[in-house]
């Protein structure tokens, strides 16, 4: 791959994981324990789960690819642990 499309999936990738993990913690969570329906979180959870690995890897090449700095790297890596984080790192890299 190229930077350029590196740079691209990333954003892709980093949209899907944020989306799937405030789907895991908005929907499926409050599913499972208001509504005793567990397989929401076993079908969100293992869909958010290879996002989060797809995200990882991409952030990792991503930054291999434009040299980033170790801080820039921990911060996109940390920002798929918390809710809205990929959309905050997006528009950091994005500038």
């Amino acid at each position: 791959m190229n930077p350029s499309s590196d740079f691209t999936w990333l954003r892709r990738a980093g949209y899907a994981e944020g989306v799937s993990f405030l789907a895991l913690l908005g929907i499926a969570m409050p599913l499972k324990y208001a509504f005793g329906l567990p397989q929401a979180v076993r079908v969100i959870g293992s869909l958010h789960g290879a996002l989060f690995i797809i995200y990882a890897v991409l952030v990792l090449t991503t930054a291999r690819a434009y040299r980033w700095p170790g801080k820039l790297i921990g911060l996109g890596l940390l920002a798929a642990f918390l809710p809205f984080g990929p959309f905050w790192f997006d528009k950091r890299i994005s500038r």
